[in-house]
């Protein structure tokens, strides 16, 4: 399940993008602006969620695996 919604936030990241170069090529700074940031806090968040630690595990397979014990 875990790995659907990352796929989902990666494919709306992408649709943000898009929709901002859309916004700005019709002249609308501020929402364009405003899709792009929102962009980058998806995808950071995705990168912190599939980043690898130190000892090579990511938070998205500690989750899978039901958290630390």
């Amino acid at each position: 399940m875990l790995d659907t919604a990352l796929s989902l936030l990666m494919l709306a990241a992408v649709a943000l993008v898009g929709g901002a170069v859309f916004l700005l090529r019709r002249g609308e700074r501020k929402r364009s602006v405003l899709m792009l940031t929102l962009a980058g806090v998806m995808v950071m968040n995705l990168i912190i969620w599939t980043l690898p630690d130190k000892t090579g595990s990511t938070l998205a397979e500690a989750a899978k695996q039901g958290g630390p014990q």
